[in-house]
């Protein structure tokens, strides 16, 4: 499932283009928002199948070193362990994966490199040689080893599969370590008696969406209302040499506060300066901290955060 973080930063990033575009056009630019949120559903499947790739990738050459004119007994007698293991099994036959991998035209053909260069990292590895190593396995060495697989910081930070994301599809851009955290939690959830994959929903509820969409909307309509608020508190600046995400996260933030009576304001401000810190510029995290503090106090003052609810508790 998406996360609210994640949805948050989704809202931003389609404010900041929406803003920068100067765009007439709320109706497309909440378009371009609800496509980039289900263009990260789709790198979650496409990181599901990845693992299947590499597994692909050992069986091939396992066929290859088969054939050869003069064969070495390891060659006729290979540890199959890796590409007989369960969980890649269940992934590969899976209706729910390989249905929506089709429907949305997602897979890894077209980049063979990458799969060799990741099979290649994976052998090398510390937890695949144990794996390999022991006399049996069972189910829970399994998810456990592709676990290891998706978990391993050799993953995220390849280069090759950083460009190779880039070149699949914009929208890609910063969703990688979202899309990992998905992988791990379905993995964390597969148990021997379960056939199927236990696929992840891209939303928890219909709230999450609607959230990401009223967010979004709410934003735009109160844009320079909220930058008045902003104004009140960053008298010592000149507002207009702020910069300009610094700005947008905090009108995003106000607008949270005011729209959404469940969310605490503690989580709100949480969530907000956690997205500067990665969005904007060296320190406006802390600066953005100090002046939402401000606002807060004000909107409480005047009536404009109420906040109640289960969430609340």
């Amino acid at each position: 499932m998406l996360s609210r973080r994640l949805l948050r930063i989704k809202v931003v990033k389609a404010l900041y283009a929406h803003f920068q575009s100067q765009s007439d056009s709320v109706e497309v630019s909440e378009k371009n928002l609800l496509y980039s949120i289900d263009k990260c559903y789709d790198l979650y499947f496409q990181m599901l199948w990845l693992v299947v790739e590499v597994a692909r990738y050992a069986r091939e050459r396992i066929e290859i070193a088969r054939n050869k004119k003069l064969p070495t007994a390891e060659d006729l007698n290979p540890n199959t362990k890796f590409i007989d293991n369960a969980v890649v099994h269940r992934l590969e036959t899976s209706e729910a994966v390989t249905s929506y991998l089709e429907k949305h035209a997602l897979g890894w053909n077209d980049y063979p490199e990458l799969i060799k260069e990741l099979y290649g990292t994976l052998i090398a590895s510390d937890y695949y040689k144990e794996y390999m190593a022991k006399p049996g396995h069972n189910f829970r060495d399994d998810v456990k080893l592709v676990q290891r697989f998706y978990s391993d910081p050799a993953l995220e930070e390849s280069e090759t599969l950083e460009t190779v994301l880039e070149e699949q599809s914009i929208y890609w851009n910063d969703d990688l370590g979202f899309a990992l955290i998905m992988v791990e939690r379905t993995l964390e959830t597969c148990r021997a008696r379960l056939e199927e994959i236990p696929v992840l929903p891209e939303f928890k509820s219909d709230d999450d969406l609607g959230f990401a969409k009223t967010l979004f909307r709410r934003s735009v309509e109160e844009y320079a209302q909220n930058l008045r608020y902003i104004e009140r508190f960053t008298k010592n600046w000149d507002v207009e040499r702020i910069a300009f995400m610094d700005n947008l996260i905090m009108a995003t933030a106000i607008t949270e506060l005011i729209t959404f009576d469940s969310i605490p304001v503690k989580v709100t401000l949480d969530e907000y300066i956690e997205i500067a810190k990665y969005y904007s510029t060296p320190g406006s995290n802390m600066f953005i901290n100090g002046v939402l503090d401000r606002i807060v106090e004000a909107l409480e003052k005047d009536g404009l955060i109420h906040k109640s609810g289960r969430g609340l508790l």
